[in-house]
């Protein structure tokens, strides 16, 4: 489910910089220049922090048969005899 959303992310970052990308001035001199950095910028981190999420998400562990049977016995500790 969250790898659907990082790739999700993902990719509306690449459209808004595929239409804002050459738009922006960043060469420009004064409070445009520095927006169009800082915009970019952002946007590279947003790209960085969702493409580490999606590679290096942990692999979810199949369950064994012990390991439901621990989890079945620790229910029953809980649940006080119900």
């Amino acid at each position: 489910m969250n790898k659907n959303r990082y790739l999700l992310c993902l990719l509306l970052c690449g459209l808004m910089l595929y239409y804002a990308a050459p738009r922006m001035g960043v060469f420009n001199g004064g409070t445009e220049g520095i927006f169009a950095i800082s915009w970019l910028a952002l946007a590279l981190f947003v790209i960085a922090g969702n493409l580490t999420a999606l590679l290096f998400a942990p692999k979810k562990a199949d369950a064994s048969g012990k390991q439901v049977r621990k989890m079945a016995d620790r229910k029953r500790v809980r649940s006080f005899g119900r």
